[in-house]
């Protein structure tokens, strides 16, 4: 018996040392994190339990036959994060450098199969050298495998990828089809190709950094969320992330205790807003003095900066957050930032988190640039989104509210369940001087300035709106939080259902 023991130990040790201490040392020489280093710090204290430690690949070309590593390149099981499951899966750059093989492919599918049908999240953290060439096109099969549940497991699971290191080629596309994507800076990168065929084909020179690194990622492209310091700073972003999330689309949202209280007033937000309607405020502000504790997660915070995306609690219940910010464009709505709160907003719709949407917004940025590439496809990419939405959606507008920008964010005729107007509120079709000088054409200028403040006497306030029923109330910026907490009680147990259909045809 204590035979069998030690070599169960011997077993497991040679698993843990992944490719070696050699490689092991390199790795840490790049300032990263070793696969099984990355989940003592993902999940809860000794809560970590490994399945299939001791599968090897089937490979025998190229002398892969004489070459096995019990593991094959990824480590798999679940854990929990403050208390709640989660299934994850470390891809171990030390062995094989990462790469995807039939074996290593598998091992990640059986995570994701049992966490669909447990309903728990899955976490992947890429570090990967791609497709293990050895193996060819079972390696291409592998992926193609892992697609297709990224594809069954959308919307019913919260799937969160981390990017630690390479993730390149057809790699790229399942962290791709998760919901959200963190990436590490100067030490993960993704792109379909890399520089050297980028050179070779087009003859452009750009570094791995410049092509598919973490600010790339997180400025341009939207193709990740967040870009952190490093592994550490990654891993526990991680974590407080989770919390925020509900265990699947079939759980309620997490509640976690708070002393905040529900009806706090907030009195600075009577003056947030400045006397000039063409000077910026910061709509952060405004969140963090609605939420609870001032605690807001927000994603995207580099890309289209223009709109706020991200999560917080009221009353200690996850909510999601869409907000215009004045400080960027005005606040105004572009492709960019149509896409970015389009997608969030259908993940809050999927995995049921109420909405809460704070409207600043002086329309759509006008301009060829915007209309060659597909402002009205992209822009109705976000009226769909809060239009199929039928989780609880509040609504509060603080200031400006024009022309179809009022109507695509989350407006009373888009099935808003509460919607508040500050008594700064503007509601028109546009702003009083364009509006004046389309109106009346011939008039001078002290008679466009007369009109224009009639125009503003009459259409620059929230009442028209709520004479209209538009609007449910105009309620005093300091009690902001007091609505919205009640309101998110009164709705707790919304019932609303869209017709039956296949799926939708959103345009994409």
């Amino acid at each position: 018996m204590s035979a069998n023991i030690a070599e169960t130990e011997r077993r497991r040790e040679a698993a843990r040392m992944g490719g070696g201490q050699k490689r092991i040392d390199a790795q840490h020489a790049k300032g990263k994190l070793t696969a099984r280093e990355r989940l003592e710090i993902l999940l809860d204290e000794g809560s970590f339990e490994e399945i299939d430690t001791y599968v090897e690949h089937n490979c025998v070309d190229f002398g892969m036959d004489e070459n096995h590593i019990p593991g094959d390149g990824v480590v798999t099981g679940s854990g929990t994060i403050n208390g709640r499951l989660v299934y994850v899966f470390s891809q171990d750059f030390t062995v094989f450098g990462g790469s995807l093989s039939e074996r290593h492919a598998e091992k990640i599918c059986k995570v994701m199969d049992t966490a669909m049908k447990l309903g728990a999240p899955v976490i992947g953290l890429n570090d990967s050298g791609g497709a293990r060439i050895q193996e060819g096109v079972a390696s291409l099969g592998g992926y193609a495998e892992v697609f297709q549940r990224n594809v069954l497991a959308s919307g019913v699971i919260p799937q969160l990828s981390l990017i630690m290191g390479p993730c390149a080629g057809g790699a790229v596309y399942s962290p791709a089809m998760t919901d959200f994507i963190f990436m590490v800076e100067d030490s993960s990168y993704m792109f379909v190709t890399g520089p050297d065929v980028v050179k070779t084909v087009t003859n452009e020179v750009v570094t791995q950094e410049e092509l598919g690194g973490a600010s790339t990622h997180t400025t341009k492209t939207s193709v990740a969320d967040l870009a952190c310091e490093n592994d550490i700073v990654a891993l526990l972003q991680a974590r407080d992330f989770f919390d925020f999330l509900p265990l699947s689309n079939r759980d309620e949202v997490p509640e976690r205790p708070t002393n905040d209280p529900w009806d706090r007033l907030e009195e600075s937000l009577d003056t947030i807003i400045p006397d000039n309607a063409n000077q910026p405020y910061d709509m952060h502000e405004v969140i963090r003095k609605t939420v609870d504790e001032g605690d807001f997660f927000e994603v995207q915070p580099r890309h289209a900066a223009n709109i706020i995306c991200g999560f917080g609690r009221v009353e200690g219940r996850s909510v999601g957050i869409v907000a215009n910010q004045p400080m960027v464009l005005a606040g105004v709505l572009d492709i960019n930032s149509a896409k970015k709160a389009a997608r969030f907003v259908r993940f809050c719709d999927a995995f049921n988190i109420p909405i809460i949407t704070f409207v600043e917004v002086p329309g759509f940025l006008p301009g060829t640039a915007q209309e060659h590439n597909g402002i009205i496809k992209h822009g109705a990419k976000l009226l769909f989104a809060y239009a199929e939405a039928t989780v609880p959606k509040i609504t509060v507008i603080t200031r400006k509210a024009y022309g179809g920008a009022y109507d695509v964010m989350a407006s009373k005729h888009l099935r808003g369940d509460l919607n508040y107007a500050w008594p700064t509120a503007e509601i028109a079709v546009m702003g009083a001087k364009g509006a004046v000088e389309i109106i009346f054409r011939n008039l001078d200028e002290e008679g466009i300035a007369q009109k224009t403040k009639e125009y503003e006497d009459r259409f620059a306030n929230p009442f028209v709106a709520a004479s209209k029923g538009f609007i449910d109330e105009v309620i005093m910026p300091h009690s902001t939080r007091r609505r919205v907490a009640l309101g998110l009680r009164k709705l707790r147990n919304k019932e609303l259902a869209n017709p039956w259909k296949k799926h939708d045809n959103i345009p994409l």
